[in-house]
């Protein structure tokens, strides 16, 4: 078979896309340059891609907090893992449910999924509900839990499965004696990976950069996510900073020289960035996929 010859458009328009996506990627590499380059070259002459001095102060202050760091990537890989998963099989399920006609409680269902998206009780309702009544502070599941359900990403592996999955499946399993249960896991389940993948990767960079939950209901350090040891650094480094009157002024002159604060940031910034671009290339097909074929229903 002979191969279709690329036309001359398609040529423009992946090079139009190649130049574009570098431009994507000129900020990332912006970021790690500014992450080896000397504080005092970054302060007096600003970011460049052609640092005057280089230095790994700032990746030294980060690496000095040591087994805390691994720790708090233990702890920020687990709630990313089973968090993701967790949220995709009660979305998935509650997904399911919502496209079944036959089902008494669908409209109520849906009509509480909407209420989510309008309404919010409030950042100290959700702390005396999560700390007080379900006992959750100080513990993994508060990191997991309180986000397991995005009411849009239900609605986007609904219509996902009212366009894509049709209605005969799932009644041919019922036919040959499978429950409902049954029907879901082996039957519509499998066909829903489009679409999973596209919310599952969605989930995964949410719950990577949540930081707020960890913040308000955190202060075990062996249960410490990344995002909030790293706001930890930072406030190290500001309260350093900020109370000059601590030091002498000898002391304080040697503190300025050797801390970094930009580099120190930027590796920090990297730190974060780095995990999710590595895992993107990976999940980009379903991504686009899971998001495109259910706008248009074949």
């Amino acid at each position: 078979m002979k191969k279709k010859k690329t036309s001359t458009g398609q040529k423009v328009l992946t090079g139009v896309m190649g130049l574009y996506a570098l431009i994507c990627l000129l900020p990332v590499l912006l970021v790690f340059i500014a992450s080896i380059s000397d504080d005092k070259s970054l302060t007096t002459k600003g970011f460049s891609f052609f640092p005057t001095a280089f230095s790994s102060k700032g990746w030294t202050y980060v690496f000095n907090f040591g087994s805390q760091l691994l720790r708090s990537y233990e702890v920020t890989i687990f709630i990313t893992v089973v968090g993701t998963a967790l949220s995709l099989i009660v979305m998935g399920m509650f997904a399911y449910v919502l496209t079944k006609r036959v089902f008494m409680l669908r409209t109520s269902l849906t009509v509480l999924l909407i209420i989510t998206m309008l309404f919010d009780g409030g950042q100290v309702s959700k702390y005396i509900i999560f700390s007080s009544v379900y006992k959750m502070k100080n513990t993994i599941w508060v990191l997991i839990l309180p986000t397991c359900v995005s009411a849009m990403n239900v609605i986007i592996i609904r219509s996902y499965i009212q366009s894509n999955i049709p209605d005969s499946l799932s009644e041919a399993a019922l036919i040959d004696g499978a429950g409902e249960f049954r029907t879901f896991w082996q039957v519509i389940f499998p066909m829903m990976k489009p679409s999973l993948a596209a919310v599952g990767f969605m989930r995964a960079v949410s719950i990577w950069n949540e930081w707020q939950n960890a913040y308000l209901f955190i202060t075990d350090d062996r249960i410490a996510p990344l995002q909030l040891l790293l706001i930890r650094i930072e406030k190290s480094i500001e309260y350093a900073l900020h109370n000059s009157s601590e030091f002498t002024p000898q002391e304080f002159a040697e503190l300025l020289r050797s801390l970094p604060q930009e580099s120190c940031r930027m590796a920090m910034l990297f730190m974060v960035l780095g995990p999710i671009l590595v895992a993107y290339p990976f999940f980009q097909k379903y991504f686009v996929k899971g998001l495109t074929v259910g706008a248009v229903k074949g």
